[in-house]
């Protein structure tokens, strides 16, 4: 026993010179501070999360109960957005990142959609139907189109010109300003009535709102982006399978999984009321993507060209063909 206390003393001991050189180094009187810490009260679980005002953010506009699902999800959502732009701002920042590193923060982004692709049954299946299309007309011209984290994760995991609209990408070359390219992004033109050119007022809000904010963000990751890192690291990490298998799971999840959950569910009512049974497979499974999915490809040196043609195709498979096939069968 009398050992035990002398070592722990020892401890302390060691631990008060440390914080002694500490305080020290930056012009601080140690003492000052410990008599702070005395004076201080203990930290509390509901004080660090800040749980009081968490629970004052969510502010129904409607009376329906059912909104309050909807909002907390859009704010879970969110914050899983803010984890992973807080990965791939350590991409960004790092001086020298080895495949390893790399690899974990990649690894981590895919968990991160991988919940959020998952919990998605919250909305599609646990909402009542009648409720959210009553709360819905309420929250109009908010759009999930306005998230713009979702957009800074864009612009962090590749080159500007891979979110070009595919139909105008011939129209830039290397020469082309990040202006330039931000005015032919990808969601603006879905954003854009055909007919008149005329830009929605869901766009027009958010271009007022965040434009600027998103140009800087494409100057800070324009070398620094996860593709850009990724070719700066070695040729034999490059090369790891491991590391390739992450990205194309990143590709796919934020590319095609996420922006296609919404209309998974939508197809998944239309099979199930028997409307939606003529699909056979084969060479018209792009007809069962919706008419404003982009083929949006974050890395697309990693594919093969039978890869990059048939973008969309597994999840074709599996989510709406599949289950078609099964319909007939019931």
């Amino acid at each position: 026993m009398h050992g035990h206390g002398s070592e722990s003393g020892n401890n302390i001991q060691e631990l008060i010179e440390q914080l002694t050189s500490h305080f020290e180094k930056d012009g601080q009187d140690v003492a000052t501070h410990l008599e702070g810490l005395l004076n201080s009260n203990y930290l509390k679980y509901w004080d660090y999360i800040r749980l009081e005002s968490l629970l004052t953010l969510q502010n129904p506009r409607t009376p329906y109960p059912d909104e309050m699902v909807f909002i907390v999800y859009h704010q879970i959502t969110e914050l899983y957005f803010k984890l992973v732009m807080h990965e791939l701002n350590q991409v960004k920042t790092a001086d020298q990142l080895t495949g390893p590193v790399f690899l974990k923060r990649i690894e981590r982004c895919n968990w991160y959609f991988g919940q959020l692709i998952s919990s998605f049954d919250i909305i599609s299946v646990g909402l009542d139907q009648d409720q959210f299309l009553k709360f819905r007309v309420a929250l109009t011209p908010a759009s999930g189109f306005q998230s713009v984290q979702y957009r800074m994760v864009e612009v962090a995991c590749t080159d500007l010109i891979n979110l070009v609209h595919a139909d105008t990408r011939d129209k830039y070359d290397d020469y082309s300003t990040i202006e330039e390219l931000f005015d032919g992004l990808y969601w603006k033109k879905g954003a854009t009535d055909s007919k008149t050119g005329q830009k929605t007022l869901t766009l027009r809000q958010f271009e007022e709102e965040y434009t600027a904010r998103l140009i800087q963000l494409a100057y800070e990751y324009k070398s620094r982006n996860v593709w850009s890192v990724y070719k700066r690291l070695s040729l034999e990490e490059q090369a790891d399978p491991v590391i390739q298998a992450a990205l194309k799971q990143l590709d796919q999840h934020i590319n095609i999984d996420w922006p296609l959950m919404h209309y998974k569910y939508a197809l998944g009512h239309l099979i199930k009321h028997k409307k939606f049974l003529e699909a056979t497979g084969g060479t018209n499974w792009k007809e069962y993507l919706p008419p404003r999915f982009q083929k949006v490809i974050f890395f697309p040196a990693l594919y093969t060209k039978d890869e990059l043609d048939n973008w969309g195709k597994n999840w074709v498979e599996k989510e709406v063909i599949s289950k078609i096939q099964a319909a007939k069968q019931v």
